[in-house]
Formats: structure tokens, C-alpha cells, sequence
């Protein structure tokens, strides 16, 4: 039992590893989670390190054992089934949680969520409170990533000042969530025409079921994202219904909520610049998984949920 306990000893906010898995067989060997995949003429074994890893997806042609199972979910592993390269195959199909069942995980922060989510008026200011925090990190990493400045995204350049302009008081003046829905859309769409113009995708259509690349990666990055957001609220012990700004009908969309917290400011200009550089799926999963650690990304999905709720919405 000591052992066990030692796989939880990295907090889920601190680890290291995101792993996305397809074509092979994931089971427990000596003591340690492996999997397996086939090459020509030989068989190759690799070891995930479950204690520092948050999330491991399970793409096509995978399986998993009962016994592998067993040791993630003793490390508080979290795993996935998705579909090819990490997202589903249709829109509408969802990645499908296993979530440990002998997990005893803090009651603070669903008591604290649940104290102000049934007041109409509480709920709306954190979700006025998320959409502030989300602006403030996207600055906050555009002002310092050297990479993006050296693909031509500045926060002080006039067409990115001028997105931003009065957001801050358009929020603070909004008096529903659908009111906020609009001027969050107006604002991503401001980010699109800025991303479009530094990177020269000028045929660019935001359509979820398109398969050109940016499209594609934007997609593909948003539900990296969800990965994470998934993980923040399952940690916290927090159900994914209890939303604040997307619909209450939707099972999952406190999950869409956090991770808008950072959607605009990594996954957004990371998705055109890799399309603009025509890099392959699997390039650009890379490319966003870094920055998502470089900037602490999950850091600060707990921190804002954990705020929010240790002050019961009193934001």
C-alpha cells in the first residue's frame, strides 16, 4: 500500500506526461505500466511513468489490461478512448473518462462550487470572472513567448489592441450568459482575423468539419485542452455538469468552460502558424503539448477553478 501511495506523491497540477497511444497493447509488467508495440520482426516494449503522467489517451488499435487498469488508477491516472490522432471520429462522440472508483478526493471544492452555482447571479460573475482571467493569461503569454513573436503575434500591435478594446467593460456590462457567448465569439473571431494575417492562411473558415489544417489542428488542440480541463475538475472532484457560461443541458461543459481559460491563447496561433508551416498532426500535438507546460497551462486551470471555489463565486 505504501508503494501505491507513493504514485500519487506528484500532484496532477505538477506532472510532466500527457500520453496519446494508438496500435498498441498497454499492461502492467514487473511492477510498471508498459505497452507494447509490434515492429517488423521483434516486439517492443516502453515504460510510461504513470506516477508524473496526468491523462493517457487510448487511440485506434489499442487495448489495455485489467491489471494496467488497476496501477493507473492507483497513480490517479486518467484514461481516455479517442479516436485517431487523439480526438473523435465524429464531432458529436465524446472522449469516454475511466476514472478510479477508490479515489477519496478533497469535498472542498465541490462544496465551494455548489455553495453559489444554483444563484443565477453568482454563477454569472464567474463566468464574467473566467472570461477576464482568460483575457489576462492570453496577454500575459503573448507578451512573453519569443516564439510567437518571431511568427509576427504582438500584444501591442494595433489589430491586437483593437480586438481587445473595451472587452473588459463589454464583460463587466453584460447582464446574461448568452450576452457574454456573444462577446466571447466576437472576440475569438477578432483573434482569427489576427492569426489569419500573420500567418497568410487568407482562405480561412472556421468550420469544425472542415479537414483543412488549421481548422483540423484548431480542433485538435481545443480537445487537448478538454483533456486537461477534464483532468483539473476530476482531481478537484468537481462534476463536469455544474457550467457557468456553456449550456446546463450539456453533461460536459464545465469541462468547455476551463478550457477556454486557455484555448485562445496557445491553441489558437499554435494551430495557423503549424498549418502555415504545413506540419504533420502529430508535429503540432507536440507543439501544443509544450507550450501547454512552458506556460503552466494546467497550473492555471487549477488555480482559477480553485480560487473560484474556496471563495464560493464571491469573485
Amino acid at each position: 500500500m505504501d508503494q501505491l501511495s507513493d504514485l500519487k506523491a506528484i500532484l496532477h497540477s505538477k506532472r510532466a506526461n500527457i500520453y496519446y497511444l494508438e496500435k498498441c497493447r498497454v499492461m502492467q509488467k514487473d511492477g510498471r505500466v508498459l505497452y507494447l508495440t509490434e515492429a517488423k520482426d521483434e516486439q517492443l516494449y516502453w515504460n510510461i511513468p504513470i506516477a508524473n503522467t496526468t491523462v493517457i489517451l487510448l487511440g485506434t488499435g489499442t487495448s489495455i489490461t485489467q491489471a494496467a487498469v488497476r496501477m493507473l488508477a492507483s497513480a490517479g491516472v486518467l484514461i481516455g478512448f479517442s479516436g485517431g490522432g487523439g480526438t473523435p471520429l465524429l464531432a458529436a462522440s465524446e472522449i469516454e473518462w475511466l476514472t478510479p472508483q477508490s479515489e477519496y478526493r478533497p469535498t472542498e471544492y465541490v462544496q465551494g462550487w455548489l455553495s453559489f452555482w444554483f444563484d443565477d447571479e453568482k454563477r454569472l460573475q464567474v463566468a464574467k470572472h473566467f472570461q477576464l482571467l482568460r483575457t489576462n493569461y492570453l496577454q500575459s503569454v503573448w507578451n512573453k513567448d519569443k516564439d510567437l513573436k518571431n511568427e509576427g503575434f504582438f500584444i501591442d500591435d494595433e489589430d491586437v489592441t483593437r480586438a481587445f478594446s473595451g472587452f473588459a467593460n463589454k464583460i463587466n456590462r453584460a447582464s446574461t450568459v448568452t450576452e457574454l457567448l456573444l462577446i466571447e465569439a466576437q472576440l475569438t473571431k477578432n483573434l482569427y482575423k489576427v492569426a489569419v494575417n500573420r500567418t497568410q492562411q487568407k482562405d480561412f473558415v472556421r468550420n469544425y468539419d472542415s479537414t483543412d489544417n488549421a481548422n483540423s489542428f484548431l480542433n485538435h488542440g481545443n480537445y487537448l485542452a478538454y483533456g486537461l480541463a477534464a483532468s483539473t475538475l476530476w482531481v478537484l472532484g468537481i462534476p463536469h455538469g455544474f457550467a457557468v457560461m456553456h449550456g446546463k443541458t450539456r453533461r460536459g461543459a464545465l469541462v468547455f468552460d476551463v478550457a477556454d481559460l486557455v484555448k485562445d491563447a496557445l491553441v489558437l496561433p499554435w494551430a495557423f502558424i503549424c498549418a502555415k508551416e504545413k506540419m504533420t498532426e502529430q508535429e503540432f500535438r507536440q507543439q501544443c503539448l509544450q507550450k501547454f507546460t512552458e506556460h503552466k497551462a494546467l497550473d492555471f486551470m487549477f488555480d482559477a477553478v480553485k480560487q473560484v471555489s474556496l471563495q464560493s463565486g464571491a469573485i
